[in-house]
């Protein structure tokens, strides 16, 4: 049989496997939370979040005189250890519980805890020596500890989705250049509307993404003013002279990121006014993203009855039973991904609106759901460059074959007959499925030059505007 080891806190006593690294508080909440199915250990970037914040913790107590530097060395081998991913396993609560992410801190503590003890050689649960409280968490609260390592890994986690930002606007801008000679119907309200180049097109996808990438890099910083030496709720209760300055100075220098302290620790401690604002970016580009790829699986529709513009790759068989079917999936996925990031954030704005006086008890719901959207908007993004958008080619001829049957061209005929008499035009043109040129011809409305210069490609591009006074 297996060993086991017997833990005990102020509701009972527990059994354990003798060497779990995890004790009694992550025990009962594993028990009381089995709620996504979504652990820890899925998020290891906020594991070595928590365990640089409790380095930092330990390094800052220990240059205080309030730990002692045997029992503090031991604990920051631990958290080294705990950085690296070796102890991922160790982390198996629930992401989403009650406790305002108490259950989370605590699971921190009692694994750095039963590490700090292996080095010292002593057994698992030996608290006598080292214990998750008095020592891992000495100065220190949930209510700062856990927001800090939140913002700490949503910092460290902008880059990856700020590169692929970059990646997906390069993509779409070397699409622009391919599709530069390519002129076809420009649409609003999905009518036809004026010519334009299909590379303006993917031209204006680029630059709406691209203009988020400033707007992220902007709301980070808000990420960077932390509450950590607050403790309980701002007051620095518990916390000797000096820490808070010490701990932030020593979270900086391990993660490589510019922290600094909030002006005021008690609003710090129940503001969630940063998580909001960064959520409601992850949608903004969300949103956009969505927009975008409802217009390529419009373009790309047919294809034959569709639009037809664009093909996108295909990358596996669209039907159970239509053979030769092909769907447009990838845009697909980017959409159902921006639903659950618009999701999320309406969970995260309900979340933070919950909070009661001192502490926002929502913090774990908040955490999950901006974690939750940066990954997918992270991983969609990649997906969508890599199997969609650099494989997109363009069917000239369709675009050509749609432009010669629109009536586009309308517009460019107002300079030389008016609003009114275009209009007729228009009409004319439709009902009898002749060609704008062919119905102005025909009744002597404007010469061959004039109608050149009105269909050239500069006009009907914007690019030049022919001056002609209306009689």
């Amino acid at each position: 049989m297996s060993k086991t080891r017997i833990e005990t806190d102020a509701i009972g006593s527990v059994t354990l496997p003798e060497a779990a690294l995890y004790g009694v508080h992550t025990f009962r909440a594993v028990e009381n939370f089995p709620i996504t199915g979504v652990l820890l250990s899925q998020f290891p970037e906020l594991i070595q979040s928590l365990a640089m914040t409790k380095k930092a913790a330990a390094l800052a107590n220990m240059e205080l005189g309030v730990l002692d530097t045997r029992i503090g060395r031991a604990i920051t081998r631990a958290c080294d250890i705990v950085i690296s991913g070796e102890a991922d396993g160790g982390f198996i609560i629930d992401m989403l519980q009650g406790g305002a992410g108490t259950s989370t801190n605590m699971n921190a503590n009692e694994v750095i805890a039963n590490l700090a003890l292996r080095e010292l050689q002593r057994p698992n649960g030996d608290y006598a020596l080292i214990h998750p409280n008095d020592h891992v968490n000495l100065s220190q609260s949930t209510n700062d500890v856990y927001p800090t390592a939140v913002r700490l890994t949503m910092i460290r986690n902008c880059p990856a989705l700020i590169e692929q930002q970059e990646a997906l606007k390069a993509a779409l801008l070397a699409k622009a250049e391919e599709f530069h000679d390519v002129i076809k119907v420009g649409r609003t309200q999905l009518m036809d509307a004026v010519p334009m180049r299909l590379g303006h097109e993917f031209r204006a996808f680029a630059v709406t993404l691209g203009e988020d990438i400033d707007r992220l890099r902007e709301v980070g910083n808000l990420l960077r003013e932390i509450n950590l030496g607050g403790t309980a709720i701002g007051t620095g209760i518990n916390a000797p002279e000096g820490y808070g300055e010490a701990v932030i100075a020593n979270l900086s220098k391990l993660s490589g990121e510019r922290l600094v302290g909030a002006g005021d620790l008690i609003e710090a401690t129940s503001d969630m006014g940063a998580f909001i604002t960064f959520s409601g970016v992850l949608k903004r580009i969300a949103v956009k993203l969505s927009k975008m790829c409802n217009d390529l699986r419009l373009l790309n529709s047919g294809p034959r009855a569709g639009l037809g513009e664009i093909r996108l790759p295909a990358v596996q068989a669209g039907s159970s039973i239509m053979p030769g079917k092909v769907n447009p999936v990838i845009p697909e996925v980017i959409n159902q991904i921006a639903y659950q990031v618009i999701g999320n954030d309406l969970t995260v704005t309900m979340a933070a609106e919950a909070g009661q006086l001192q502490l926002n008890a929502m913090e774990p719901v908040i955490v999950f759901n901006i974690l939750q959207s940066m990954r997918m908007l992270t991983r969609g993004m990649k997906v969508l460059r890599e199997k969609c958008i650099v494989g997109i080619e363009a069917d000239r001829e369709r675009c050509q074959e749609l432009l010669d049957h629109s009536l586009v061209a309308v517009t460019a005929i107002n300079p030389y007959v008016g609003y009114v008499q275009a209009s007729r035009v228009a009409k004319e043109a439709l009902k009898s499925r002749r060609s704008i040129r062919e119905v102005v011809l025909a009744e002597n409305m404007m010469t061959q030059e004039q109608l050149d210069e009105a269909f050239s490609t500069e006009n009907l591009l914007g690019q030049h505007r022919p001056h002609k006074t209306l009689s």
